[in-house]
């Protein structure tokens, strides 16, 4: 089902306001211009059917003006320009009414006359019928005249003489642009009464050719003079029933609404699909993260949650040594802090000149991948909204953000650090034990009974057992910091990867995203309007 005109309108409104300065200002004004004028036509009478007569110096236009209405009202003559102002006629009506006389008002005519059907034989009531300036008036106002009437009618009638129907200005200046319109465009070859009755059949299949080259197929051909009568009937017949079926006005404004636009949609081509952005989002993170100092940051956490690990499992003795070096996240202000703490920024190193032009590249490089094969006005304007200037403090911030070791010691830690302290209680208690039959040995006193465990006494098995099995558990413990470490490394690669998309999504994917979107926008609300 084809859209009312109202449903036209709003659609082709709602797609200059998703075009925006996008699209071509000339178009632009023109469109909004159309509707305006559209609208305030359409809150006008309805009643009345506005029918224009234009035509080029010469081509007999007022003559036949007055001999469709049956009276001498528009002047004819040999002086040129004959017609300066547009003149009206309202059939059966007061032109000063509530409803010819405001829509007179509207079209600028002051030059009323009001003609009863009886001298109008034929005409019927509900027409306004101009008389237009001539539009190859020398005299630039009364050009512009004529060309706003034409602007404005509802039926549009030319009239061409034979010597002048193939002019080149009133196809290409005044034709084609009504390409489309055939319903409400019609062509008279008037002053045939001049040519032999072959020659006229002639120029009248001619005359349709040009018309059908100027984008007017359909439009109504009729041979008229407007001195002998012929042709006045059947023209005078065309305007009736145009008037009495009041269709002229909704097909000549659905007519000029759906060429503007089809105007607005071939400035809408060309919307990219979603498999471009994707692709490029990828390459526009990688280049973000390396912006960002992610590798910089994940190899600091892999260190750190080394350190950490060994500051917790290592041989008590020589567990401090561990504490001595200094901790990597903490020295780039990323050590773990509690939850809801402020965020303060890092102390990364500043990306350098290689990396800062990578990360621009990859900003321009994401826009223009999405917007291929986009219009160049929303390439411009994705350019203009996505900049590399906000990304360094977006990113430092995301990642000083970013949650990259647990604020409390791993369980595992725990138990192997309880595990550390007891082996070294059983050896220092083994120590003791041999220090102090160590005492009453050299004070040559009785040794009491020592317990033998296995191969060794108690005591030293202690000593030797408690240092040797601490040892190992140090050991077994860095191997598991260190792949703990690395996962804790992969761990943090993933949410500070997270941090730089949120970043990328916030400052170029979602900018440029809202490009494509009021693209392709622009394009179905405008190919709504110009639906058939």
């Amino acid at each position: 089902m084809s859209p009312t005109l109202d449903e036209r309108l709003d659609a082709l409104s709602a797609a200059l306001d998703a075009g925006g300065e996008r699209l071509p200002a000339p178009l632009v004004a023109r469109t909004r211009d159309l509707l305006e004028r559209v609208r305030e036509r359409a809150g006008l009478s309805a009643e009345h059917t506005v029918v224009a007569l234009a035509g080029a110096t010469g081509s007999g236009k007022s003559s036949l003006f007055n001999a469709l209405v049956g009276d001498e009202l528009a002047a004819t003559g040999v002086q040129r320009p004959t017609t300066s102002h547009p003149l009206a006629v309202v059939v059966g009506e007061d032109p000063d009414g509530s409803g010819p006389g405001q829509l007179l008002d509207w079209l600028e005519v002051r030059r009323r006359h009001a003609v009863p059907p009886a001298v109008a034989a034929g005409l019927t009531g509900g027409l306004v019928l101009l008389d237009l300036p001539d539009h190859d008036s020398v005299v630039v106002e009364h050009r512009l005249r004529a060309e706003r009437l034409v602007a404005r009618a509802d039926l549009l009638v030319w009239v061409v003489d034979p010597q002048k129907y193939a002019d080149g200005a009133l196809h290409e200046r005044y034709l084609r642009p009504l390409a489309g319109r055939d319903d409400v465009v019609v062509l008279v070859l008037n002053q045939a009464d001049r040519l032999p009755a072959a020659d006229v059949a002639a120029v009248v299949a001619d005359l349709r050719r040009l018309a059908a080259d100027d984008g007017l197929p359909r439009a109504r051909v009729v041979a008229a003079s407007a001195r002998s009568g012929d042709g006045v009937a059947d023209l005078r017949a065309l305007v009736t029933r145009a008037v009495e079926r009041r269709e002229a006005g909704n097909r000549r404004w659905v007519a000029d609404v759906r060429a503007a636009a089809l105007e607005v949609a071939d400035a809408c081509r060309d919307v990219p699909g979603e498999r471009r952005r994707s692709a490029a989002t990828d390459d526009l993170v990688a280049a973000l993260e390396d912006a960002a100092g992610v590798p910089t940051v994940v190899a600091a956490v892999r260190r750190s949650a080394v350190r950490r690990a060994a500051a917790h499992t290592g041989w008590p003795p020589v567990r401090w040594l561990a504490r001595l070096r200094p901790d990597p996240l903490r020295r780039l202000h990323l050590a773990p802090r509690a939850a809801g703490a402020d965020v303060s920024p890092t102390s990364l190193p500043p990306a350098g000149a290689a990396q800062r032009a990578r990360a621009a590249t990859a900003v321009r490089d994401h826009a223009d991948a999405v917007l291929a094969g986009a219009p160049d006005a929303w390439v411009l304007a994705a350019r203009a909204r996505v900049t590399a200037a906000d990304l360094p403090e977006a990113l430092d911030l995301a990642v000083a953000r970013t949650r990259l070791l647990p604020e409390r010691p791993v369980w595992w830690w725990r138990a192997a650090g309880a595990v550390q302290w007891l082996l070294l209680a059983a050896a220092v208690a083994g120590a003791l034990w041999l220090a102090g039959l160590a005492v009453l040995a050299y004070l040559q006193l009785p040794d009491p009974v020592t317990p033998v465990w296995g191969p060794a006494p108690a005591p030293t098995v202690l000593l030797v057992g408690g240092v040797l099995a601490g040892l190992l558990v140090a050991l077994l413990g860095a191997v598991a910091a260190r792949l703990g470490a690395r996962a804790r490394a992969r761990s943090a690669r993933r949410r500070l990867r997270a941090a730089v998309q949120d970043v990328a999504r916030r400052l170029v994917v979602d900018p440029v995203a809202q490009e494509v979107a009021s693209l392709r926008s622009c394009r179905d609300l405008a190919t709504r309007a110009a639906a058939r």
